[in-house]
């Protein structure tokens, strides 16, 4: 039996359907990517949300083809991808639903969801084809930020990335954390056979300090992500190495000592886990959204910043960018729109969300400069997918002071002024200032299911990446 005879019709069918679509630019393929923490679950519950109380109860005022009254409706459709798991919309929704509300579980692994959209098209050639209406299919994949930061490891040698560690470790802190791991290798030699049980001991310890940078120092490049998310790799040989900070490596490892071990074992992670998911993924993406938080690593200190800077340089080197036209669209998709978010921007006042857009500006420049040198449209928005606090106005020693109220992650209510948001990169002196900005983590609010939930710029977001798609 040949390959083509293992494929049913309704297999060709939807496959038909598929071409049709990207060539009549009726299908888009968006990437929500961001570091760990910066609400990518959210988002993508929040949007889909919106999407289905579109026409009903939708606070979506800047989406065009819903104001001009020409969309018709928006559903959840199976996904093309079955291998895929499908994105836990009705867990997300539920989190927020309960009492207390909470926020969505973060991302583990993979997923997708898709949505058509259909409306009332205002295109010369395609209004005779389709008259009554036309669907945009659009697939949402969702994927761990942990697992978003190999991607720059594609473009590294064992030799730099060991060398990129090493420079991490010139912080006091961090090398203070990596004690335990940094004695273990000490006692290992690169000349000698690998022993696979002291290796194992020492990447387990490595592991920890990842955990560690992660969760009690607020640090974005986690690297690599598998060893704190492994999903169903946990245990396997090849996530089991480390970088190399003892000293210089060998020129030539010798077969079957710890040096040609470690580079051995570096390659296949990055060949079967980092290169297989860039080309399964990243390569057919056609639109992105690239969620940032930057407002913990401000609360977190100058470590966490700077930490954070230098993740998004690296990624944003990692991004398959280029415009797209019908002929890429079937064969080569590419991403031709680009929209960087700064989430959480319901935890500052209204009065410094321009400041925080030009900070997250400031912080992409290097990926915003190259993808308009590129023509890529882009651009940066404050954005809060789930709106958690409200906005009021006291009076402080004479004048009005713009403040927030909202409740606390261990269910106290606060109402506060959180500071001024740096519209600039700070330099050091920042962090020893008293009066600098102070971060505090809200709950979800109560919300009646049915309606639509309160947000920040979503509807930006959506005229934004599909806007001109939906003419």
């Amino acid at each position: 039996m040949t390959l083509l005879d293992k494929i049913s019709w309704p297999q060709w069918q939807e496959r038909a359907d598929t071409l049709v679509n990207r060539t009549l630019d009726r299908h888009v393929r968006l990437a929500v990517t961001g570091l760990s923490r910066s609400g990518k679950t959210a988002f993508i519950t929040a949007l889909v949300q919106q999407l289905e109380q579109a026409g009903f109860s939708s606070r979506l005022p800047h989406w065009q083809v819903l104001q001009s009254g020409r969309l018709l409706g928006v559903q959840r459709v199976p996904q093309l991808n079955h291998h895929i798991p499908t994105f836990p919309y009705g867990e997300g929704l539920a989190a927020l639903q309960a009492d207390p509300p909470r926020w969505p579980e973060p991302t583990r692994t993979v997923s997708e969801i898709r949505l058509e959209v259909r409306f009332r098209t205002q295109h010369p050639l395609l209004r005779h084809v389709k008259r009554d209406a036309s669907s945009l299919f659009l697939d949402i994949v969702d994927y761990p930020g942990e697992w978003l930061l190999d991607l720059p490891l594609l473009q590294m040698s064992y030799q730099q990335w060991s060398d990129q560690v090493r420079a991490q470790l010139a912080d006091p802190e961090l090398e203070q954390a990596a004690r335990e791991w940094l004695a273990l290798g000490a006692e290992l030699s690169l000349t000698a056979p690998c022993d696979d049980e002291a290796l194992r001991d020492v990447a387990a310890s490595y592991t920890r300090w990842l955990h560690h940078c992660r969760s009690q120092l607020g640090l974005s490049l986690i690297q690599p992500g598998r060893f704190v998310l492994p999903g169903e790799y946990a245990g396997a040989p090849m996530l089991q190495f480390v970088p190399w900070v003892w000293g210089p490596l060998q020129e030539q490892a010798a077969p079957g000592s710890l040096q040609a071990m470690l580079e051995e074992r570096f390659a296949y992670y990055k060949q079967h886990l980092v290169q297989g998911f860039y080309q399964q993924h990243f390569a057919s993406f056609d639109r992105q959204i690239v969620l940032v938080d930057c407002l913990q690593p401000l609360q977190s200190g100058e470590a966490a910043f700077r930490d954070l800077e230098q993740t998004l340089a690296l990624l944003m080197r990692s991004f398959h960018y280029g415009q797209s036209n019908w002929l890429r669209r079937l064969f080569a998709p590419r991403i031709d729109k680009l929209l960087f978010a700064a989430s959480k921007a319901d935890h500052v006042t209204p009065d410094q969300h321009a400041n925080l857009q030009h900070l997250l500006r400031h912080l992409v420049h290097g990926a915003y400069g190259v993808a308009r040198f590129q023509g890529i449209a882009i651009e940066c928005l404050p954005l809060a997918s789930v709106r958690s606090c409200d906005y009021r106005q006291v009076s402080h020693e004479g004048r009005l002071v713009n403040t927030l109220s909202g409740t606390t992650l261990s269910g106290e209510a606060v109402h506060l002024f959180p500071g001024e948001v740096p519209a600039t990169p700070p330099l050091a002196n920042y962090w020893q200032q008293t009066n600098r900005f102070g971060f505090v983590a809200l709950r979800p609010p109560h919300w009646i299911p049915g309606t639509a939930l309160p947000h920040l710029r979503l509807d930006q977001v959506l005229e934004f990446l599909l806007g001109d798609k939906l003419q």
